[in-house]
């Protein structure tokens, strides 16, 4: 599986999230796609986008499948 992992900066995780706008998220899926078609399945590739979230005092929360299916 190719995980791909956005991190997120802010004050505190609840700020962190909302950063993550529809914009950034179709970049996000833009570049996978891109990067799988360069993998011997291509698009059919078991893929996952999660999201790393880190405060203004270095505690990170990682949300898994975040952007889903």
């Amino acid at each position: 599986m190719t995980v791909f992992v956005e991190v997120k900066s802010a004050p505190d995780f609840a700020r962190a999230a909302e950063s993550l706008g529809p914009r950034q998220m179709a970049r996000i899926r833009a570049a996978a796609s891109e990067f799988a078609a360069t993998l011997p399945a291509g698009q059919d590739s078991d893929m996952r986008f999660d999201v790393a979230l880190v405060d203004g005092i270095g505690r990170i929360e990682i949300i898994v499948n975040a952007l889903g299916p």
